[in-house]
């Protein structure tokens, strides 16, 4: 019995020592402490006013403003999307005001109205700032910047694009970006590669509207050997 209480002495100094070297802690880096805390706070507070008085109204302001341009996108009226009109902004303009606050999407309108004016640049850069999660919208995005780059007659960017988007939406999609990359090929002269695309149309994508007729390409370059 003794001896238990002896164990009980240890534990209640023991726990006293930890008290006091806690409350000396806070005795000499109170202020500190007090201080980080409310600077998180502080922070905190300023975080949700800003998100709700700020970015929430504004993003909602630029969801209003990007409606006609998403109208015009829809009907192929590509200019205007871009350009707007004399009452409402095109996407130009919407991007340059709100940037990110429009949503995702607006950098993959900006980039295929650009790329069907033939505006193969400015189709690019908007196209690379796309990063939306939707894996065919993002495939398209990256084979329209393939597209562009074909229209610069970069050929080797246009095939590392193709291949990206291919890889990207990895479906039924995938076959016309492959038979893009194909296409790329032949007009570089590497028979061999546009060979192995038509070929991956055939034996991974059967089903894929390209499949239908690959057979006669891949027919073509072998009979040219």
């Amino acid at each position: 019995m003794a001896k238990m209480t002896t164990q009980e002495e240890t534990r209640e100094q023991n726990m006293a020592q930890v008290a006091s070297k806690t409350e000396q802690f806070f005795d000499k880096n109170g202020k500190i402490i007090y201080t980080c805390a409310a600077v998180v706070v502080l922070l905190a507070a300023a975080i949700f006013c800003w998100n709700k008085f700020y970015l929430q109204p504004k993003k909602a302001e630029a969801a209003a403003q990007l409606f006609p341009a998403e109208q015009w996108f829809a009907d192929g009226n590509y200019e205007l999307a871009l350009k707007g009109d004399d009452n409402n902004p095109g996407l130009e303009d919407i991007i340059a005001q709100y940037g990110k606050k429009a949503g995702k999407a607006v950098y993959l309108y900006a980039g295929v109205s650009a790329l069907e004016q033939g505006n193969f640049n400015d189709a690019i850069s908007y196209l690379k700032k796309y990063d939306g999660k939707d894996n065919i919208l993002l495939g398209r995005a990256q084979a329209c910047i393939g597209d562009a780059y074909v229209g610069l007659e970069d050929y080797s960017s246009a095939l590392s694009w193709f291949e990206k988007a291919a890889a990207t939406s990895d479906n039924m999609f995938s076959a016309s970006y492959l038979v893009k990359a194909a296409a790329v090929c032949e007009k570089t002269g590497d028979k061999a590669k546009a060979l192995s695309f038509y070929k991956k149309v055939k034996d991974q994508y059967p089903q894929a509207p390209e499949a239908m007729d690959i057979d006669k390409y891949i027919t073509r370059i072998e009979l040219a050997k």
